[in-house]
C-alpha cells in the first residue's frame, strides 16, 4: 500500500486542503473580519444544529454506549484541574487550562471522524459532543466566575448565594446552546419512533453536508489571522498539553474502561483534535490571555497536521 492509498492519508488530506484553502482566502483578504463572524454564526446557529439533529434522530438511544463519555471525562477533568493547579486559580490560568483541555470536536472533529471512520465513528463522537460542551464549559464558567469574584474581592468573602447563582446560570447557558440542544431533540425524536418526512429530511441533509467544508475553510481563515510574535512559549505549552498529553491520558483511561477498536480510536483522535474556538470566547469575555489563546489555537491547529496524523497512524496499527 502506497502512502496515497493509506486510509489515514486519504482521511486527513481533504481536511488539511480545506484548511489550506481558508488560509489562502484569509491571507488574500477574500474574507473580511465581519464576514468571518457572520459565517461562523451561520455554521453554529444553522448548519451544525441541522447536522446534529438529523444524525441523532436516526440513532436509537438504547443502543448508545456511554462508556466512551465516562472514559473521556475520567481523563479530561483531572487534567483540567491539574493544569489549573499548575497555572493558578485565576481567570488567566483557568482560560489557559481550558485551552489545554477543550477540543474542536465540532468544527474539525465531525468532518475528520466522518471521513476517517464513517457513520459509526460519528455516532460515537456525537455521543461525546452531546455532553462535551455542557460539562467542560459549565465547569469552566463556574470556576472563572468564582476566580473572577475572588480577584475582585481581593481575597475577601464572596457574596452569599453567588456560587449557586453562578452554577445555575452556567448550566442554563450550556443547555440552551446550538450544540447540546439539537442533539437532545434529535435523540427524543428518534425515541418517539417517528421518521423525518422526506421534505424535511432532504434540506437537513443538504445543510449538514455544507457544514464540513465551510467549517474547515473558516478554521483556515482564522489561522491566517493568528498573531504569532512574542507568544510562542505560552502558546506552545498550551498546544502541547492539548495535542500530545491529553490523547495519552484519554487512551489510558479508555483502555482501563475496557474500550477497544473503533470507540478507543475515536476517543484518542478526538482528544488530539486542536483547541476549540470556545476557549477564545472565554478569553474575550474575561479579557485575559486573548492573544495567547489565539496564538495557541493557531499553533495547535497547525501542529495538528502532524500530531493528528501520528495519532491516527498509531491507532490504526494498535487497533487494526
Amino acid at each position: 500500500m502506497t502512502l496515497a492509498d493509506h486510509p489515514v492519508f486519504q482521511s486527513l488530506t481533504p481536511v488539511f486542503l480545506l484548511i489550506a484553502v481558508g488560509v489562502i482566502a484569509g491571507r488574500r483578504g477574500w474574507v473580511g473580519a465581519g464576514a468571518v463572524k457572520d459565517l461562523s454564526n451561520l455554521v453554529f446557529l444553522l448548519l451544525i444544529p441541522a447536522l446534529l439533529f438529523r444524525t441523532m434522530s436516526q440513532v436509537w438511544l438504547e443502543s448508545l454506549d456511554w462508556r466512551p463519555v465516562a472514559a473521556y471525562f475520567s481523563a479530561v477533568l483531572p487534567w483540567f484541574a491539574l493544569q489549573i493547579a499548575w497555572r493558578g486559580f485565576h481567570p488567566r490560568g483557568i482560560v489557559l487550562a481550558l485551552g489545554g483541555t477543550f477540543s474542536n470536536l465540532v468544527m474539525i472533529g465531525i468532518a475528520l471522524i466522518g471521513l476517517a471512520y464513517g457513520q459509526a465513528g460519528v455516532v460515537t463522537l456525537l455521543t461525546l459532543i452531546a455532553v462535551h460542551a455542557l460539562v467542560l464549559l459549565t465547569i469552566a464558567s463556574v470556576a472563572l466566575e468564582l476566580a473572577d469574584a475572588r480577584s475582585r474581592a481581593q481575597g475577601g468573602p464572596m457574596p452569599p448565594g453567588r456560587v449557586w447563582r453562578t452554577a445555575l446560570s452556567a448550566v442554563r447557558g450550556s443547555v440552551i446552546h446550538p450544540i447540546p440542544l439539537p442533539i437532545a431533540c434529535g435523540l427524543l425524536w428518534g425515541l418517539s419512533g417517528a421518521t423525518l418526512p422526506a421534505v424535511v429530511d432532504k434540506p437537513l441533509h443538504l445543510l449538514g453536508q455544507a457544514f464540513g467544508p465551510l467549517a474547515l475553510v473558516l478554521v483556515g481563515v482564522s489561522l491566517a489571522r493568528t498573531p504569532w510574535r512574542g507568544h510562542w512559549r505560552e502558546a506552545l505549552s498550551v498546544a502541547l498539553a492539548k495535542n500530545l498529553v491529553m490523547p495519552v491520558l484519554v487512551a489510558a483511561s479508555a483502555w482501563l474502561w475496557g474500550l477497544r477498536g473503533l470507540p478507543l480510536t475515536v476517543l484518542v483522535v478526538a482528544a488530539g483534535v486542536s483547541i476549540g474556538a470556545n476557549v477564545f470566547l472565554f478569553a474575550q469575555r474575561y479579557r485575559v490571555a486573548q492573544t495567547e489563546v489565539t496564538a495557541a489555537t493557531g499553533l495547535s491547529t497547525a501542529l495538528g497536521m502532524l500530531t493528528l496524523s501520528g495519532w491516527m497512524l498509531v491507532m490504526a496499527q494498535f487497533t487494526g
